[in-house]
């Protein structure tokens, strides 16, 4: 009966899902599916090959790209026709074609063969949308404002803190202006493109329509280096006759002025925008709309916006219909012609910010007379969207809070206090309104001003709702996971919960006090944040984040972009900066782009020579070490680990994988000279930790044991010894979670590469110790600052959260070799400990989808897995005879699609070829 069931379970996890022998699918450019407005002249072209049969390998490819769909569908690329390449690249393949021009539209598509194939197939037509290349392709549209800031008046860099030693700078409010232009089309519209950026941030309006549903456009960066902006295909916003164009901008982290809560003061100048619409009709003639002296502006009803300090917006101020054709602006001023900003302008190719989830509130209450507190049950970044009913004038005061005091009332203690928004009503109805330039990390609102609908008030204002909009990074989910075990489903959630509350244009450490780019947690958290979302584009930003804030000499601050210079070790420690090697190599190893390499070399290069001149004896000893270790002391800097050994044994990192990319460029001489200063440091390093004769490292902490282990400083007679003894400390110490911000992180992987997936196992399952559960079982619904859960850090916090990897490279088992390359050689090695019965979940890879179902009972594990075309996998499975392990029902001995490499301490390894599995280890 079992193996009837067997059978049923497999051919329903095989079945076909293609008619074809196989299609291509998951066109991509620049790993953006028909993205507008990129700035690359030699895109990379990308494709996925799905098949029904196994072991599929790609023989040859072909690309077409034409300037029209039409020549496409005949196999003609009036651009660029590759040829048949025999070649199995299938990701990351380079445009080679002509000059691309600037603002237009590219179709393309591939052919591909396969290995024992006769016949090709041809994919669907993509397209792609160019950018501006250059400041001339703008074509003279010019910054403009309804105000400016005199060059006397500049804070920058900012300044930390409440900035009141400024004087008379950065007290003024900024008006947050509205800008509009008229414009008449009297042709047929073929194709119609905006380039728009609006520092700090903006939204675009045609005809009376904002344009898109993002939020907080363009990205953040800093203002004297780069600045983004953003392309919008508007076609179909288009009419014919009169048009309008209309355009709003709030501050961002352009200015940040002295009034409520700031981290930071700082002020590049006032809002302004720059704009370009570029009309092309069916006739071939081009119409150009620009930004200029013939825009007209306004102040608009925000009359106060902080992405510190929150919103305010009077609705008596609104101008109806100011975004339209028809309004009469008579009343509007002429725009100033302002000076631009310092920075380049580059196409944000990030994926936006947008609203990503909606909460009502789960709970009302009234803590206090005239006080009502709204709660959502799920802290996470985000804003509120209010629908009212009052008088006009009456004012709503909403403070957001992710706890609440003894009281029951927003606490805003540790998140930064005040911020709040406040809506004044114009009294004609139903009134909604979202904030628009600012976000904050919430779970609960406090409400005063207002009654909820229910409520028995005379004389109020009332809510007709008041909802929680999640903000944050719109990028596509890339994985998904779950076990039997329910406290670890309840871990992946609350860690999941401090990615997506802290993916926003940056990768931010908390969505309320800080909203900055702490570099340790891009490296330290990217493993955990990568198997569940597609950040090629953000990594990639943050890449051009950390050139930009490198100082002359050499120095990668510890945020980027570096808004403010940081004191003491909180602007250079370097387990922070050395995102600038790391991240690179992970963009290189993750997505196979090797162009990042080539672009951030000299920063890696002239980063590695800072250190080295920092380092005494080839050992470093400054900055913050292991960041919120469990020790006796209050969180912070490291109590249980020498900063010396974390910030040296980080330098010793950088130095290796720096000599793999100087390899990957052919720079011979640079590749040795890195090998030689990798053998001294690690030289060093271990004369000065390591204990011969104990096997310790410096203190034997958490961290101290296990970074030696993962970044190769443990001689290789040593690693089991080495090992050991870190298993043995932490079961001696009653398996408690010790190792803060940098060491969990590599604790977590000594453990799972050494095989010790149970300790990890009874470290995690539990909530009698400070840990996940513990956090869980206090309440939190995102993953907190520190593992105690206090409430006088943030509660809302990426980092610590290096779990999440381990849930997919351990439990789940899917993970690559060492020398695979945009997971080109998968490693499908699942670990069933403790009490957990099943895994399931997926990821997409760049070649596809991978996943992974495994379960076991007394007598069996069963692993299900599907392996993307074009790769291999090495398959783990938990048995040392041949003779009991089967695939498909079949003995393996008796499968010439899967192979068996051998067996060690229990476990079979085998190789497979691309296609979809069922294993059975009896």
């Amino acid at each position: 009966m079992f193996k009837n069931l067997f059978v049923c379970w497999v051919l329903l996890f095989s079945s076909p899902v293609f008619s074809q022998q196989f299609t291509i699918s998951n066109l991509q450019c620049e790993y953006r599916t028909n993205p507008v407005g990129i700035d690359a002249i030699h895109p990379h072209l990308s494709w996925n090959i799905q098949a029904q049969k196994r072991g599929v390998r790609q023989l040859a490819y072909r690309v077409l790209v034409a300037d029209n769909k039409a020549a496409l569908v005949q196999h003609k690329g009036t651009i660029w026709d590759s040829g048949k390449k025999l070649s199995a690249r299938s990701i990351q393949v380079p445009y080679s074609g002509k000059y691309l021009l600037p603002a237009k539209n590219y179709y393309w598509r591939a052919q591909v063969w396969l290995e024992n194939e006769q016949v090709p197939a041809w994919s669907e037509v993509n397209q792609f949308t160019t950018g501006l290349f250059q400041q001339n392709d703008w074509n003279k549209a010019a910054w403009i404002g309804y105000e400016d800031l005199m060059d006397s008046m500049r804070v920058v860099p900012g300044i930390h803190g409440d900035g009141n030693n400024l004087g008379n700078k950065a007290i003024e409010r900024p008006v947050s202006p509205l800008f509009r232009k008229n414009f008449k089309i009297t042709k047929k519209v073929a194709s119609a493109l905006v380039f728009i950026s609006g520092l700090g941030q903006y939204e675009l309006h045609i005809n009376g329509k904002k344009i898109s549903d993002d939020f907080l456009t363009p990205g953040w960066t800093y203002y004297d280096k780069t600045c983004l902006y953003n392309t919008y295909d508007v076609t179909a916003n288009l009419l014919s006759g009169q048009n309008a164009i209309g355009v709003i901008v709030g501050n961002g982290f352009y200015n940040i002025n002295r009034e409520r809560y700031r981290k930071l003061v700082i002020a590049f100048g006032m809002p302004k925008m720059i704009c370009q619409l570029k009309i092309t009709y069916t006739d071939g003639t081009v119409h150009t709309i620009i930004s200029g002296s013939d825009w007209k502006t306004a102040p608009s009803p925000i009359t106060y916006n902080s992405i510190y300090g929150g919103e305010d917006y009077d609705a008596r101020l609104e101008q109806t219909g100011w975004d339209n054709p028809v309004f009469a602006d008579a009343g509007w001023k002429k725009v100033q012609i302002v000076r631009p900003p310092k920075g380049v302008l580059a196409a944000d190719n990030n994926y936006p910010v947008k609203v990503n989830a909606v909460f009502k509130p789960k709970k009302i209450t009234q803590p206090q007379p005239g006080i009502y507190m709204y709660d959502y049950g799920q802290n996470a970044s985000g804003i509120i969207e209010l629908k009212v009913k009052g008088v006009k004038g009456q004012v709503i005061k909403l403070t957001p809070a992710e706890l609440v005091n003894d009281h029951k009332l927003a606490n805003q203690k540790a998140t930064g206090s005040p911020y709040y928004y406040s809506y004044t009503l114009k009294g004609n109805g139903v009134e909604t309104w979202r904030p628009r330039f600012t976000y904050y990390g919430l779970r609960y609102v406090q409400v005063e001003g207002a009654v909820p609908d229910t409520a028995r008030a005379k004389n109020q204002a009332r809510l007709l709702g008041l909802e929680l909009l999640h903000t944050g990074n719109s990028a596509p989910v890339a994985g998904t996971f779950g076990c039997s075990n329910e406290l670890f489903n309840k871990t992946f959630t609350l860690i999941n919960w401090a990615i997506k509350s802290n993916l926003q244009s940056v990768v931010t450490d908390c969505p309320h006090r800080e909203k900055l780019s702490w570099l340790e947690e891009v490296h330290l958290m990217g493993g955990s944040i990568h198997y569940n979302y597609d950040i090629y584009g953000l990594y990639k930003k943050l890449v051009v984040d950390m050139m930009d804030a490198q100082t002359i000499d050499g120095l990668v601050p510890d945020i980027a972009p570096e808004y403010v210079p940081f004191e003491g070790g909180f602007r250079d420690s370097p387990e922070w900066g050395s995102s600038a090697v790391i991240v690179p190599w992970m963009l290189y190893t993750w997505y196979g782009d090797s162009d990042v390499i080539v672009q951030a070399y000299p920063m890696m290069k002239k980063y590695l020579a800072y250190l080295e001149n920092k380092a005494d004896g080839n050992i470093l000893s400054h900055g913050l070490g292991d960041w919120f270790d469990y020790g006796p002391g209050t969180p912070g800097e490291a109590q249980l680990t020498p900063r010396a050994l974390t910030a040296t044994a980080i330098y010793y990192y950088d130095i290796v994988l720096l000599r793999r990319m100087a390899g990957i460029l052919n720079y011979q001489q640079e590749s040795s000279r890195l090998l030689k200063l990798s053998e001294a440091v690690k030289k060093a390093f271990n004369q000065k930790f390591y204990n011969q004769q104990s096997n310790i490292y410096s203190t034997g902490s958490q961290t101290a044991m296990s970074m030696p282990l993962c970044v190769g400083l443990v001689d290789e007679k040593d690693r089991k010894a080495v090992l050991h003894r870190l298993i043995d400390s932490i079961t001696i110490s009653g398996k408690k979670l010790t190792a803060g911000d940098v060491g969990f992180h590599y604790l977590v992987k000594a453990l799972d590469d050494g095989g010790a997936s149970q300790l990890l196992f009874d470290m995690n399952y539990r909530d009698d110790v400070p840990g996940y559960g513990f956090q869980l079982k206090k309440g939190a619904t995102a993953l907190t600052e520190s593992w105690p859960a206090l409430e006088e850090v943030s509660n809302n916090h990426l980092m610590l959260g290096h779990i999440m990897e381990w849930f997919y490279s351990g439990l789940l088992g899917i993970s690559a070799t060492d020398d695979a390359i945009a997971y080109d050689h998968i490693v499908i090695r699942p670990q069933p400990v403790g009490n957990i019965t099943f895994a399931k979940g997926n990821f997409m890879s760049p070649y596809g989808l991978v996943k992974c179902e495994w379960k076991k009972d007394a007598k069996n594990f069963i692993l299900k897995i599907q392996v993307p075309a074009n790769t291999i996998a090495t398959v783990y499975l938990p048995s040392s005879d041949a003779e009991k392990i089967l695939e498909n029902g079949v003995l393996i001995k008796n499968n010439k699609q899967v192979k068996l490499v051998g067996f060690q301490d229990g476990i079979a390894r085998l190789e497979v070829g691309s296609g979809v599995y069922a294993f059975e280890a009896k």
